[in-house]
């Protein structure tokens, strides 16, 4: 077949195949129009799933009439000058609405603030219609109708209408967060009504908004993040450990306004919660990023969707620093949503609570310790229990027997502590202990609240925290091998390794070139015991490249060190004097994270004095 020129309307439909996905690609193309037409209220209307109409409705500045026919011109746009990297709108292209208009019956109607009058250009299919007078508000309306009706193959490829609905509905939840100052409404026959009212671009009015397209918990389950690095802010929410779900749908990110879903993003966002979370459960969090225009592409991707950064090391150690300090610094806090369901689960005909599983949520120890794949240790040979010998037999020399008397209940801060008066004690943060149920649970009580502790996850992290502590504070043990081993990897990826050795040195990893395309390993961690060295280089080799970070390692050690902190924490079924119990519970408010257990379980609920007086009728 001949080289051929194609014709303007198939140069379209091919931009439409990349832009124009669904309808909700559409609601998004439109939407964003708007916002940078400084509206103040944005309104859409959809039927069918926005197949059969998607109306968007702005108070913006409007496009005057002569400029209509080039709104709807392939790669026309008054959003973008000479310089394709100093972007400050949400569109720049100029081929959304042609897009549109080549595959629907696109219909815009637009007034400016001066316009006597407005006006009305149509497109159908790709066939542009003149422009005539029509009566309308300052702002612009677009309606289009019969979504893919000039690509009636594409139609095959839709989901369901209550799926694209939903699908709509997301995109204008992710807009409007970034916008709080502007109205949404989002209605229609086939959907029950959506309203945003503006709020302030405030952080409280940021807050308010988020808490309307998130849920009033949230904000009662969330610590605030603001840190600046190298001329790059970072500012937002990530919720509590406590409080996570199931699927990273709530996890909302937006780089100078815009919102992507960008996979350094996210990966930042799972490292920094790694040590508190369980792999089946993520943060909830809404994080923006502010940066120069120059050294962020947002122009790699046809729906803008993905970013790309000049410098990725520093937005990823931006944000994990940052996440990971604020978890740090917001003391102990427990999620609303647990003394919610324990009040459901107190009222008079409730559902019993119960939770699946083993006692505790924990598989038993020795189980645990054997799924996670290591033998350098093995507890149920161990001819002392971790607990009672110090650690003195888990691989760590005497040296840093002081580093674990933080796990100890036993401390010199835990005897101090029992000559507190109990007033001081009911002002602490979670309070003074009253007793001990079913061998496990601590009951304490502050000045407004009850407290339940469950002792083994709350000391499982103490101790994880004391082993994690000693465990980075100085070069990890390693063990030589009698034989090197060579593998064999292609030559970017040993040049990757070699390059980090000096970090892998301090994990107990020694690696060294061999050659073009290999490297030799000399030590290996002691705590990882016989481990698949090059199934090992390989998985670092990989992450290095991804993300220029060796944390593969240091996760598997953090591993080994949490499942020796399960097995050596304080037992359920251990009887705990007053003065133990109160020790633990000052531990508790001492100790980073201590919310959660290593498994992402919380380790105390906290009721509400008035919530309880609530159960009882008081209020």
């Amino acid at each position: 077949m001949p080289i051929r020129q194609l014709s303007e309307t198939m140069i379209n439909q091919i931009a439409a195949g990349e832009v124009i996905e669904r309808p909700a690609s559409v609601v998004k193309e439109l939407v964003e129009n708007a916002l940078d037409a400084g509206a103040a209220r944005i309104e859409i209307v959809t039927a069918g799933g926005g197949l059969n109409l998607i109306r968007v409705t702005d108070d913006g500045s409007g496009i005057p009439e002569k400029e209509l026919p080039l709104a709807i011109a392939r790669h026309c746009t008054s959003k973008l000058a000479d310089d394709i990297h100093d972007i400050h709108s949400l569109g720049f292209r100029g081929e959304a609405l042609p897009s549109i208009g080549s595959v629907a019956r696109l219909s815009i109607r637009s007034r400016t603030a001066n316009g006597d009058s407005a006006a009305e250009i149509g497109i159908e299919g790709g066939r542009v219609s003149a422009v005539k007078p029509a009566a309308a508000n300052r702002g612009t309306t677009v309606e289009v109708r019969d979504l893919f009706f000039a690509t009636p193959a594409r139609l095959k490829f839709m989901k369901g209408e209550r799926a694209e609905s939903a699908a709509t509905s997301d995109v204008i939840k992710r807009i409007a967060i970034a916008f709080p100052a502007v109205h949404f409404t989002l209605a229609g026959s086939d959907r029950s009504t959506l309203e945003l009212p503006a709020t302030d671009d405030s952080p409280e009015g940021r807050l308010r908004r988020v808490a309307q397209v998130m849920g009033a918990d949230f904000p009662a389950n969330a610590i605030a993040i603001d840190a600046m690095r190298d001329g790059v802010h970072l500012a937002g929410h990530v919720s509590i450990p406590s409080f996570s779900r199931a699927n990273a749908l709530q996890q909302y990110a937006y780089v100078n306004g815009r919102p992507v879903r960008d996979k350094l993003i996210a990966g930042a966002i799972r490292g920094a919660f790694a040590d508190v979370l369980p792999r089946d459960r993520h943060a909830v969090t809404v994080l923006f990023l502010t940066l120069d225009p120059a050294i962020v592409d947002v122009n790699v991707h046809p729906a803008k969707a993905d970013v790309r950064f000049r410098d990725p090391g520093l937005v990823r150690g931006l944000i994990v620093g940052a996440i990971r300090e604020a978890l740090a610094n917001a003391g102990i806090r427990a999620a609303t949503t647990g003394a919610a369901g324990m009040m459901a689960a107190f009222r008079p005909g409730a559902a019993s609570y119960a939770h699946p599983g083993p006692a505790n949520g924990h598989r038993s120890y020795e189980a645990a310790y054997r799924a996670s794949g290591f033998t350098g240790f093995d507890p149920s040979r161990s001819s002392q229990r971790p607990l009672d010998a110090g650690f003195a037999n888990g691989g760590f020399g005497e040296n840093d027997q002081a580093a674990f008397d933080a796990g100890s209940l036993h401390s010199a801060d835990a005897r101090a502590g029992q000559d507190e008066a109990a007033e001081t004690l009911l002002g602490m943060a979670l309070g003074a202990a009253r007793a001990q149920v079913h061998e496990n649970y601590i009951v304490a009580q502050t000045r407004d609240s009850l407290v339940i502790v469950d002792q083994h996850a709350a000391h499982e992290r103490l101790v994880y925290e004391a082993l994690k502590n000693a465990l980075h504070s100085r070069a990890v043990p390693s063990q030589m091998l009698l034989l090197p081993e060579i593998v064999d990897l292609p030559e970017e990826d040993a040049e990757r390794l070699a390059l980090h050795s000096e970090t892998l040195a301090r994990f107990g990893l020694a690696v060294e070139r061999f050659g073009p395309g290999a490297v030799a390993v000399r030590e290996t961690p002691s705590m990882l015991g016989e481990t698949n060295v090059q199934q090992l280089l390989r998985d670092l080799a990989d992450e290095i490249a991804d993300n220029d970070t060796v944390d593969t390692l240091k996760v598997r050690l953090d591993r080994i060190a949490a499942t020796m902190a399960c097995h050596g924490s304080v037992r359920s079924g251990r009887l705990l004097k007053p003065e133990e119990m109160n020790a633990l519970l000052r531990q508790m408010e001492a100790t980073p994270g201590s919310g959660t257990c290593n498994h992402g379980r919380p380790t105390y609920i906290e009721l509400r004095l008035a919530d309880i007086e609530r159960l009882f009728g008081r209020r």
